[in-house]
């Protein structure tokens, strides 16, 4: 929106980088740069306390997860920047690090990928995004019924409205994909988005059947497209 380019970065971080099978799990870990529903709006940057910390918190736990107990497949973890750049009603100018991961690694097709977005709210409450349960129902009912056999509250299995996220650029190749996010967060894009709106145990809830998702149902190929 300025002269000049905007320099990002995206990271990745791979468990059994020679193994074949993969499957990724993905945060953005920018802050959006104005806080736009302020009232006023301000163009000051928000902390993003739920809105980027929280995805980026659970796959760093699930880091040392698989650190010390190495996974039984490829694991990666992408942590994507620029996905909350663009200005409200622009969207050529969001998910820019996620379009810009698979324009430059086409050949990287993980066998399912998992987003976590906005994850940390106090009384989480996760529907099944639309675009994913659209696209992929089996990988979305995987992981939604391991939550529920784990008897997480937070996950409310009932269709959720479609959510323009980082998984789009994977749905747009072919690759199955689900969107964990909890939209209905009233500090939203404002300078609210604090820690003391966040939760420790809605973080747990959502790191839990990851794990248990790689231990179980993903080790025997439940909802993968392999």
């Amino acid at each position: 929106y300025g002269e000049g380019s905007l320099r990002l970065t995206n990271v990745k971080a791979s468990f059994r980088p020679e193994a074949a099978v993969r499957v990724a799990f993905a945060a953005h870990w920018d802050t959006r740069p104005r806080a736009d529903r302020e009232d006023p709006p301000s163009d000051q940057p928000i902390l993003g306390a739920n809105d980027g910390a929280s995805g980026v918190a659970v796959l760093m736990a699930l880091a040392d997860v698989l650190r010390d107990d190495p996974p039984p497949f490829g694991v990666d973890l992408l942590f994507f920047d620029g996905e909350d750049y663009g200005r409200e009603g622009d969207l050529d100018n969001y998910l820019l690090g996620s379009m810009r991961f698979v324009e430059d690694f086409p050949g990287y097709r993980p066998a399912a990928l998992v987003l976590l977005d906005m994850v940390g709210k106090k009384n989480l409450r996760i529907p099944m995004e639309m675009q994913s349960l659209r696209q992929n129902p089996t990988l979305v009912r995987v992981v939604f019924n391991r939550a529920l056999a784990l008897g997480l509250d937070a996950f409310d299995p009932v269709p959720g409205r479609p959510v323009h996220d980082d998984h789009v650029p994977f749905l747009r190749r072919g690759i199955p994909a689900v969107n964990l996010i909890d939209l209905d967060y009233p500090p939203w894009h404002t300078l609210r988005d604090t820690p003391d709106q966040c939760d420790p145990d809605s973080l747990g809830q959502v790191g839990r059947p990851l794990v248990a998702l790689i231990r179980d149902d993903f080790a025997r190929g439940r909802g993968l497209t392999r």
